[in-house]
C-alpha cells in the first residue's frame, strides 16, 4: 500500500516538476517585473521590507564574514613579513620628516588659536562616532553600497558621514535597528558638496559607478589640475567640512576626475560620524566618545 502510495506521488510530482522547469524562467521575470512596479507603486512599503529583511540577515552575515576576515587578516600579515625590512627603513625616513613638520604644526596651532581668540571665532560642533564592521557588500553593476553590523539603537541615522582612516567612504542612507546601509561615494546617486583644499573653490563630487568620480559644479574659469587635493566642505550641514576625500587626477575636455583616498578593497572597519547642527537632522548622541577627527 505505502509502495503504491509513493509511486502515485511520484506520477503526479513529476509533471509539476517539468511545468515548473519549463516556465521558471517567465515566473523569474514576472515576479522581478512585479517587484518593480510594487516599489515604485508602493515604495515606502517595499524600503521597510528590505530594512527588515537586511536586520533578520545581519547576524548571519555578520557569522559568516568571519571566516573571509580572518583569511584576509592571515594573508595580509603574510605580505608585511615579506616586506618588512625595506618597511622599517622607509619609516624611519618618514619619522624624521614628520618630527620637523611636528613643529612646524605646533608653531602654526599656536598662531591659529591665538588668530581664534582675537576674532572670537566659533567653531564648528565636535563629532562623537561609533565605530561599526562592514558585514556585507550589498552592491553590484549598477548600486554600490555596504552593510554595517550597528543601526538605529548604537544612534546611527540617515544622512550621517561614514569615514575609515583614509578618508571619507559615503554616507549612511538606509538605517534599520541593527544594521545600516552606506552609499558609497562612486555610486550613480552620490552627490556631496567639497572644496578644492588649496584654492577653496566649490563644487559637487558626483558617483557614475566608476572608481573615480567627477567634480560638477565648479565656478566659471575656475583653475583646477592634477595633484590638487579634494575635502568636504561642509556645506548644507550634513557633512563635516574638511574631510579628506581623494585626488585629482586628469582634467580632459572639462571633465574632471577624482582618485578617492579610500581604497575600496580593504574596507572593514568603519567609523560613522554624528556631526549635528540644529534643524539639520534629528538630535541624537552616539555611544562612542567625542573626539577630533583625523
Amino acid at each position: 500500500m505505502a509502495q503504491f502510495e509513493g509511486s502515485s506521488v511520484r506520477r503526479l510530482a513529476l509533471p509539476v516538476k517539468g511545468w515548473v522547469q519549463r516556465f521558471a524562467f517567465g515566473l523569474l521575470i514576472a515576479a522581478a517585473v512585479g517587484l518593480m512596479i510594487l516599489g515604485k507603486v508602493e515604495s515606502r512599503f517595499v524600503e521597510t521590507l528590505r530594512v527588515t529583511v537586511t536586520d533578520v540577515a545581519a547576524p548571519v552575515l555578520e557569522v559568516l564574514s568571519h571566516p573571509a576576515a580572518t583569511m584576509a587578516s592571515m594573508v595580509e600579515k603574510f605580505r608585511e613579513l615579506v616586506h618588512l625590512r625595506g618597511e622599517n627603513t622607509r619609516l624611519r625616513e618618514e619619522n624624521l620628516r614628520l618630527r620637523q613638520w611636528h613643529a612646524v604644526a605646533q608653531k602654526l596651532q599656536q598662531e591659529n588659536a591665538a588668530y581664534k581668540s582675537l576674532l572670537n571665532f566659533v567653531d564648528d560642533p565636535r563629532p562623537a562616532f561609533i565605530t561599526a564592521r562592514v558585514i556585507g557588500d550589498a552592491g553590484g553593476a549598477y548600486v554600490r553600497t555596504l552593510l554595517l553590523n550597528a543601526g538605529t539603537g548604537d544612534g546611527v541615522r540617515v544622512g550621517q558621514a561614514v569615514t575609515n582612516a583614509d578618508g571619507l567612504v559615503g554616507r549612511v542612507v538606509e538605517a534599520g535597528n541593527r544594521s545600516a546601509r552606506i552609499l558609497l561615494l562612486t555610486d550613480l546617486n552620490s552627490r556631496v558638496p567639497v572644496v578644492i583644499e588649496s584654492t577653496r573653490v566649490p563644487a559637487i563630487l558626483a558617483g557614475d559607478n566608476s572608481d573615480h568620480p567627477r567634480l560638477s559644479y565648479l565656478p566659471r574659469n575656475a583653475s583646477v589640475f592634477p595633484g590638487q587635493r579634494v575635502v568636504t566642505s561642509g556645506h548644507g550641514g550634513m557633512l563635516p567640512p574638511g574631510l579628506p576625500v581623494g585626488e585629482v587626477i586628469e582634467v580632459v575636455d572639462g571633465v574632471i576626475r577624482v582618485r578617492p583616498f579610500v581604497d575600496w578593497h580593504s574596507l572593514e572597519y568603519m567609523r560613522v560620524l554624528d556631526f549635528t547642527l540644529p534643524g539639520v537632522l534629528p538630535s541624537t548622541s552616539l555611544a562612542g566618545p567625542a573626539g577630533p577627527l583625523p
